[in-house]
């Protein structure tokens, strides 16, 4: 079984990306211009295939061509008086694994999320950008809040991404907008959306690995918990503290960090998760301002980012529903089979090993 599979992931790869994973833009390809529907849904669309589209795409919108959204006077002007929901975390790390505040192991940890105005988020962005800060701000709420709290610049952007509506057959169900620092992180996730994600300022860092590849991840239940205010320190600095959630409620997470924070973290990292680390690379792709990346349903994505020269990076995205087809039924049925075979033959060794391999094949129809 562990053959097949490994031998599903080679052939999805090239299916991807006939020219290698180590080739320009790190496999992911790239239009100059942007497609045709017709070209975007087959050659994208129906083969689960990401795209970067170039800054043609954007360069009528006003947030890019007046740099509307690089000057925060009119930012702060359009929004005044408006509330936003800001995420903060110790350390950027929303909707990520943690050490669990009161038992062993791990936890998925939720943002503290905070309404405030505009200005005073657009300034905590900014100052909690430094190491220094206990807190990292980033302003994103993924409930459509483009057009319901930014409601007012929503116009200095399409109100959809025309080719890919006339391709998937709808507009988009979400249009959320993402304000963030050079400490913003998010770890590994997949979302069930054609996920259209256009940089305005800044940039975006994503690893991406394709559905097939779901066992490699590591993909196991984690206690929930959330960040809450706990006091403020000295100086009227906000101090978080992490609570687990009650009842009881587990979240199916990916387990593994990419970037590790040292070097003890890293070796403990690939010992515990082979199949990711001693397998082949990620892809990778980075999308400035401009740009777009088409982001298919079910792709597993980690993502960083570089600040433009106020600190920020700024990002628009449209979630289009995904269908719900064969495809979906068969990206279950092969995590639901396989992933716990293969971790267990990958965490084992020796006599074990054996014993794990002929475990999964006693579990085989």
């Amino acid at each position: 079984m562990e053959e097949s599979v490994r031998g599903l992931w080679t052939e999805a790869r090239e299916l991807i990306n006939p020219l290698g994973a180590d080739s320009d833009s790190g496999g992911i390809e790239r239009l100059e211009s942007p497609p045709s529907p017709l070209q975007f849904l087959r050659d994208f669309v129906s083969p689960n295939k990401p795209v970067i589209i170039s800054s043609v795409a954007t360069r009528h919108w006003p947030a890019i061509s007046r740099s509307l959204w690089s000057d925060d006077s009119y930012l702060r002007r359009a929004l005044s008086g408006r509330s936003v929901s800001v995420h903060l975390t110790p350390d950027g790390r929303a909707d990520a694994l943690v050490s669990s505040p009161s038992k062993d192991g791990l936890c998925f940890a939720s943002a503290f999320v905070q309404s405030m105005d505009f200005a005073e988020a657009l300034r905590l962005i900014e100052t909690t950008g430094e190491d220094s800060s206990p807190v990292v701000a980033y302003a994103q709420q993924q409930d459509d809040c483009l057009r319901g709290e930014y409601a007012a610049v929503a116009g200095d952007v399409d109100a959809h991404i025309p080719w890919a509506t006339e391709a998937i057959g709808f507009l988009p169900e979400a249009v959320n907008l993402w304000i963030g620092n050079a400490r913003s992180h998010t770890s590994y996730h997949k979302d069930h959306y054609e996920n259209l994600y256009a940089v305005i300022t800044g940039e975006k860092h994503f690893l991406l690995l394709p559905p097939t590849e779901v066992h490699r991840l590591y993909v196991r239940d984690y206690p929930a918990a959330r960040y809450i205010a706990s006091s403020k320190e000295n100086g009227g600095e906000l101090k978080l503290k992490l609570e687990l959630e009650e009842p009881e409620t587990m979240v199916p997470w990916c387990s593994v960090d990419p970037y590790p924070a040292s070097d003890e973290a890293l070796s403990e990292q690939i010992s515990s998760f082979p199949l990711y680390f001693n397998g082949r690379k990620p892809f990778q792709c980075t999308v400035r301002a401009g740009e777009i990346l088409y982001l298919p349903s079910m792709w597993f994505h980690h993502v960083t980012q570089s600040p433009d020269d106020n600190g920020r990076t700024i990002a628009v995205n449209y979630w289009y529903d995904m269908q719900f087809d064969l495809k979906y039924a068969y990206y279950n049925f092969l995590q639901s089979i396989n992933l716990k075979c293969l971790s267990a033959v990958a965490s084992t060794q020796g006599h074990d090993r054996h014993s794990a391999k002929q475990d999964c094949k006693s579990s085989e129809p």
